[in-house]
This record gives C-alpha cells, structure tokens and sequence, in this order.
C-alpha cells in the first residue's frame, strides 16, 4: 500500500489513511482507553486508537468557546456575517473527578472527516484526550500563561493534542483555533464546517494570523474576567481571571507555523513564537525585523531547501533557535506519529510503508521531542526557568540537530 504523506500533494492524504486506521481497527482491537490517572473512573472502557498521556504533574481540564470577531465581516457567508471560530481552552484543573472526558474531534465533524475520507461509520474509534469538559480550574496564586495553537491547511484543532493537553498538564492554558473554511469544526447549533476549496475564502497564512491576533483579544477578555463565547456559556470555574495576558505565545504546525510567524511579526502580546515545518512563505514578505523569541522545528521545510524558511530566519534579530529531528517527517511534529505506528499493527504494513508516512524518526522518540522541545521554549520565555535542553545537543534526544 503506497501511502502519500504530505497534505500539499495530491492524492492520498493524512486524512484518508487516518480513516483507513480507523477502517482496520473496527476488526481489530487495539487497546482501551482507560489510564486510571487520567480518565474517568465512570467511563467505560472501549476500543479506540490512542495517545500518550501527558508528562505534566496536573490533570487537565478543557472547554470550547464559540467566537465571533465582529471586525471581520464574512463575504463568503453572507451580508450581515463576521468571521467566525471555534476555539479550545485546555488547562490545569483542580480536579476532574465527574467530569466528561474530551473527545479528540466533535462527533459532527469528526463525522465529517471520517466521511471524507471513505469511513464516515467508524466514529466510535477515535481516540480520546485526557482533557475533562468544565473541570474547574487549578488556581495556584499566580495566573496561568497561555499559548495560542493554529493548525495546518485542511486540519483541524485536535492534530496536535499530544502537546497541546502536554503543555496544560504543566501548567499552561492552551487555545487551540478553528480556522474557518480550512478546517473540521463543529459548531454549538450543530452546523459542520469542512474546508473550502474557494481562492476567495480566507485561508491564507495571513487570515489565520489575524485568528490568533482575535484569539489574543479574547485571552484578554478572559483574563479580565469576561466571557467571550457568543452564548454566554457558562465557563470552567475558576477560568475568567486565571490568564496571563503579559505571558503569552504563539504556535503552530505547517501553515500555521507560517501563521504563527506572521502574527508573532505583527503583535508585540506574543511574547514568543514557535513554528513546527512552517513554509514560511508569506505575501508580502515580511518588511520588518522580530526582536522577541522565535524557535523553528524543521523536518520538510528546511532553510537548506526553503529559500522562504530561510528569508524569514534572516529578520530574526533576537532570540533564535532551530532544531531539526534527523529523518522526521512533515508530520512528524503532531499525533500521526502516535497514530500511525498502531496503523501500520492494524493493517500488517511493511516498516518501509509506515516510513513513508511518518519518516524514519523512532516514533517514540518523535513524541518526546513533540512533548519536550516546545515546553522547554515556553518555560524559558513565557516563565523564566531556564534549562539545558536548548542549550545544545542532548543524550537524551540524539536525533535533534542544533542549526547554525
């Protein structure tokens, strides 16, 4: 079976061998879903792919927020239409005993995508996060910083739980963006957003950028103890007023890494940003310099073999690092490389077939460095603890090239 990894070809995409895992695991059982430090003691245990757990100290809870930005009116929806998203907030909690656990996608649009790629009966099988629905907040005396999550181009908001719901087990809030029209999202009276294949939707690196720029107001909404969903849902106790709006930075994989760069480019509140494979290829270019911390995991997108990787890494005048992972693959920096070695179990595929999807990185050591690279940046700019990870190489990761 020859599978096409990368979501800029044509042809067979992550999404349809996702769904072709999900087709294979409907015969054949992979594991439960039931890690008793992390799950619900009430919820029964099923048959679903998974993911690793978190490495944090905190369980971690999770609420979605409908969001309208009233300054961006949708040509594509309509007279009378703003763009609109949908957003995730994943956080320590207090406790989350009773509480829900979190689906990896809304059932519509996971539904949506299962369709789309051919197994739009496989729901069940979808693995679940460790995050809680409206646990309350942990509240520690000092207020939780936050980082803003853009996915790539026809993705969505749960590629990447894996460091998202990482990054809140140790004490961060994590904002996770739908962005509309490039995306599989669900929204709070049922309608299911798929991507749009229209030139004229906004899906460029830029649109997502002004998102995160949005998602940044509504950080500070929060923060300031208001509530920016649309519905006025109730929120997690605990959450408004629990943010950080002095300690917050940006991240995101593929297109949103260039999305991330962008917005990190044009808003001083993003303290500091990270790209995972960003292509970097903006228009315009940049027309300035970025004086604030930037940190790049290359795998695809290389400045040796991306003249727009490497532009944008010249107007980096403050703080930088970039790192690659010898043999990682475009999605290397995301949860396929926890799905897809299970994949290739379920559908008995050769080592080369599962290389062709995910690289030739050990899948477990790709995961660790998903889970240790992007927290170790965070602390160290968002927090001020500084440690040796970005120092230089380490035993303990190998694969991971320090750049010049």
């Amino acid at each position: 079976m020859s599978i096409t990894p990368s979501i800029y070809r044509k042809g067979t995409t992550r999404r349809s061998v996702l769904g072709a895992a999900l087709a294979a695991g409907a015969a054949v059982p992979l594991a439960t879903v039931a890690d008793p430090a992390w799950a619900d003691s009430d919820a029964p245990a099923a048959t679903r792919l998974i993911l690793p757990v978190p490495t944090g100290p905190h369980p971690v809870g999770t609420v979605q927020l409908h969001l309208v930005d009233r300054s961006r009116p949708d040509d594509i929806a309509g007279p009378g239409h703003f763009r609109e998203l949908m957003a995730t907030v994943w956080y320590p909690a207090r406790n989350v005993q009773g509480y829900p656990v979190a689906p990896w996608m809304p059932a519509g649009a996971l539904q949506a995508f299962l369709t789309d790629s051919g197994f739009g009966d496989l729901l069940p099988l979808a693995p679940l996060t460790v995050g809680h629905v409206g646990a309350p907040v942990r509240r520690s005396g000092r207020r939780l910083p936050v980082v803003v999550f853009s996915h790539g181009a026809h993705s969505h908001q749960g590629d990447h739980t894996i460091m998202v719901q990482g990054l809140a087990s140790h004490g961060y809030a994590a904002v996770t963006v739908a962005h509309q029209y490039d995306t599989y999202t669900e929204f709070p009276d049922g309608r299911i957003a798929v991507p749009l294949d229209d030139r004229k939707a906004p899906t460029l690196p830029g649109d997502f950028a002004a998102d995160l720029r949005f998602v940044l107001d509504c950080v500070e909404r929060l923060a300031a103890g208001c509530n920016p969903d649309v519905e006025r849902r109730q929120l997690p106790a605990g959450l408004p007023g629990s943010l950080d709006p002095r300690r917050m930075g940006a991240f995101g994989w593929s297109k949103g890494g260039t999305a991330t760069a962008c917005a990190t480019l044009a808003d001083e509140r993003i303290r500091a940003g990270l790209s995972l494979d960003g292509p970097m290829e903006m228009n315009p270019p940049p027309a300035g310099d970025l004086d604030r911390p930037f940190m790049m995991m290359s795998a695809e997108f290389t400045r040796a073999t991306n003249p727009a990787a490497a532009a944008f890494w010249s107007h980096l005048r403050g703080w930088r690092l970039n790192i690659e992972a010898q043999g990682a693959a475009h999605v290397s920096y995301g949860d396929n490389e926890s799905l897809f070695p299970q994949v290739a179990k379920l559908l008995g595929w050769s080592e080369q077939q599962l290389q062709d999807v995910i690289g030739t990185l050990d899948p477990d050591q790709a995961v660790r460095i998903q889970q240790a690279y992007p927290l170790a940046f965070f602390d160290e700019h968002l927090r001020h603890r500084r440690g040796h990870l970005l120092d230089g190489p380490s035993a303990a990761f190998p694969a991971v090239t320090f750049l010049p």
